[in-house]
């Protein structure tokens, strides 16, 4: 899965009824796109290490999911 600094990450949620997770991707310390990237989760204050899983959709600013 490759992103971009301004990407937009989405979690699926894990359960019946349980919401998703939003956030913006702030920076991509992999090569080429690759993870670890810097979020800012919309539901809560700083900026945190991610790395990606199954459930993880990356949307470009103009709508489109990268896989």
């Amino acid at each position: 899965m490759k992103a971009k600094a301004g990407d937009k990450l989405v979690i699926k949620g894990h359960h019946v009824g349980e919401p998703e997770r939003d956030g913006e991707i702030v920076e991509v310390r992999g090569p080429d796109g690759s993870p670890p990237w810097l979020v800012r989760w919309d539901d809560e204050p700083g900026e945190h290490l991610f790395f990606p899983g199954t459930d993880a959709e990356v949307v470009r600013l103009g709508g489109s999911v990268v896989s």
